[in-house]
């Protein structure tokens, strides 16, 4: 017995002398822990300053009524009974008996309140025992962050995301810059998988992440989204996409990507189409073709081309021209106008049959074989045949990239080049950041970028833009022509090539080109003379019953979209009397436009009108806006009829 004892006393004297240590140790690792404050994620902004993309703070809030005084909970649960009444609803009496009944049950994580915003928790911070912190008051907050777009989902995919569903767009891209740096504070156990903060100080301080400054102008976006979603619609089309590039700085000003939802009754930023779809492009490469035998010296525009009835064959196999019987002989400057297959296939393949590498060298100046190399992931890879590799160049590869076709490339690359010949033969980088930004301390500014400093000469640049021009005039375009403003472009259509599939009754149709599907295009500048916007417009699968000619479907999109910067931001003061096409656009005009005629000397009422028409009419008169939500103003800061101070900032609440 004696011995057991000893055994016993030898035992206790080990574990709180020898071993006291680590179980110290341990006992403090079960019950204290480091907990990680996460920095909030940099925002997005448009380039005049609207705020595209946000971290938006969301409070869970507990109570810890164990660590209340039992004087102090009595003395104060009617008053944070009323306050938790007025900011969360419901009666105080439901408030006092929920609270009293988790105080009799010594509820040490008891919820008050889930998804709240900080203004609201600033507030809660100061209501009566709440007030007393973390110990005396029990008051915890568990803090997440959330990613929301103030004004709307433009350009989301091009904006993009870092979270759960992978890196995409410029979120993706940039997430190291953005995301910060994480702070910490110590937390201690107070139940099962419970944990509340030691004290109200941070061992260690969040810094928030970088601000991106993007190119995108809320303006244009607007309009350019708007315009395509109007003819998506009324062409039931499968998806499409439209670019507007600002012409010397390779500036994004506005990017809508637009794909059919599952069941077909509306569309939305499904896939960024224009940086990812490499897709034949069709007539809008008979740019290329044209400008190589321009600038090699092989012809003039005044080259008279024999387009015979616009029926040839190549190997067996028919290039066609869409004008039924032709257009005879023609000059080559007419061949681009009215888009003749026959004839630009008769001019490569006369200079370039013999030496295709030239002619391949040529597409590699214009941008086409190789990726643009954007930050940005998910961009899509170019296809040019090359008469190198064997087992992609045919007997016909030359003459059929000629007009479009076995040759595939990005929208992005096909206005990379058509802004080069708006830019005097400069080809600039499509890019979408101007700079970062921390606490509005500018860090780094992105510069424009040259791929190719001169893809031709100043006279066949001229030429070309010459024939560009009357593509609108008296061509394929000669539809949306206006007296009033210049554009200049080049209409696509393409057949799309489809594998071996089903079609809607079930049987196997074999791999080829379909007469069903098409993709109808536009790419091209504007105003004609001094181009300070390119554009390309990209639509897939028009329901070809209401039409599926790129002069017809993709070239309404462009004049809408050309119309309306010349509307808003006149270019040489050229006026505008064009009737708009789509009625939409027309009222949304027409009411912007009898607001910004009122000489306003107080601050209007926007109260009811669209978030994007709000915020157009009062940065014109001067004010600076803070929009949060998205839809309709619901309240603005500055009320109706208080004087107008230039500068002053307005903050809308959309619904």
């Amino acid at each position: 017995m004696a011995l057991f004892l000893a055994a016993i006393i030898f035992k206790v004297l080990h574990l709180q002398y020898v071993q006291g240590d680590k179980y110290r140790e341990l006992a403090v690792d079960l019950t204290i822990r480091q907990d990680t404050i996460y920095a909030n994620k940099g925002n997005v902004y448009a380039a005049d300053g609207n705020l595209l993309a946000t971290s938006m703070s969301k409070f869970t809030i507990y109570m810890d009524l164990v660590t209340v005084d039992g004087q102090v909970f009595e003395d104060n649960i009617v008053a944070l009974s009323n306050e938790l009444s007025q900011l969360l609803g419901k009666s105080s009496s439901y408030h006092q008996k929920r609270l009293r009944n988790a105080k009799n049950k010594k509820r040490r994580y008891y919820l008050i309140a889930r998804n709240i915003g900080y203004t609201d928790y600033l507030k809660m911070k100061k209501f009566p025992i709440f007030n007393l912190g973390v110990y005396k008051g029990g008051f915890i907050a568990k803090h997440r962050t959330e990613r929301a777009h103030p004004i709307g989902r433009i350009a989301e995919r091009t904006i993009g995301y870092d979270d759960f569903r992978g890196e995409a767009g410029i979120e993706g891209a940039f997430s190291d810059y953005m995301k910060g740096q994480n702070g910490l504070r110590w937390e201690q156990k107070i139940a099962k998988n419970q944990w509340k903060p030691i004290s109200d100080f941070n061992e260690k301080e969040p810094v928030d992440g970088h601000d991106i400054i993007t190119t995108i102008d809320v303006n244009i976006q607007d309009v350019t989204h708007h315009a395509l979603i109007n003819q998506l619609e009324k062409f039931e089309a499968d998806h499409g996409c439209a670019v507007v590039m600002e012409t010397a700085t390779g500036e994004i000003k506005a990017i809508s990507n637009l794909g059919r939802n599952s069941k077909k009754t509306g569309y939305y930023e499904k896939r960024n189409y224009a940086v990812w779809e490499s897709h034949e492009p069709g007539s809008t490469i008979k740019l290329a073709s044209l400008m190589a035998v321009l600038d090699d010296g092989k012809i003039d525009t005044a080259t008279v081309v024999d387009t015979e009835k616009g029926r040839i064959f190549i190997h067996g196999r028919k290039v066609e021209d869409s004008h039924r019987g032709g257009y005879g002989k023609i000059s080559a400057a007419r061949v681009f106008e009215v888009s003749s297959n026959v004839g630009i296939v008769k001019l490569v393949r006369k200079y370039y049959d013999h030496q295709p590498k030239k002619f391949i060298e040529k597409l590699a100046d214009y941008g086409f074989t190789k990726p643009i190399g954007f930050q940005i992931k998910g961009e899509g890879k170019p296809f040019v045949p090359n008469p190198a590799d064997k087992k992609g160049w045919n007997k016909i590869s030359l003459e059929w990239m000629s007009w479009g076709y076995g040759i595939s490339v990005t929208p992005m690359q096909t206005l990379m080049f058509y802004n080069a010949v708006a830019n005097n033969g400069v080809m600039v980088k499509p890019r979408f950041i101007k700079e970062l930004r921390r606490q509005d301390k500018t860090e780094k500014v992105f510069e424009t970028e040259i791929v190719n400093p001169k893809i031709a000469s100043d006279e066949t640049l001229k030429k070309i833009r010459k024939v560009m021009e009357n593509v609108v005039v008296k061509g394929t375009a000669d539809n949306i022509y206006s007296p009033n403003f210049s554009m200049a472009g080049k209409t696509g259509t393409a057949k799309k090539f489809l594998p071996r599939h089903k079609d809607e009754n079930g049987n196997t149709v074999a791999a080829g080109y379909s007469n069903k599907h098409y993709v109808a295009s536009f790419a091209g500048f504007f105003p004609a003379d001094k181009p300070q916007y390119s554009c390309i417009v990209v639509i897939h699968d028009p329901k070809k019953e209401k039409g599926y000619y790129g002069a017809t479907v993709a070239g309404p999109v462009f004049k809408e979209i050309a119309q309306k910067i010349y509307t808003t931001t006149p270019i040489d003061n050229q006026s505008v009397k064009d009737k708009i096409n789509f009625e939409e656009i027309d009222k949304a005009y027409v009411k912007y436009d009898a607001f910004l005629r009122k000489n306003y000397t107080k601050i209007p009422s926007v109260k009811g009108m669209s978030g994007m028409d709000a915020l157009s009419l009062l940065e014109n008169l001067g004010l600076k806006v803070k929009i949060s939500g998205v839809g309709k103003v619901m309240h603005q800061s500055l009320k109706k009829g208080e004087r107008l101070v230039k500068g002053k900032t307005i903050t809308l609440k959309l619904s």
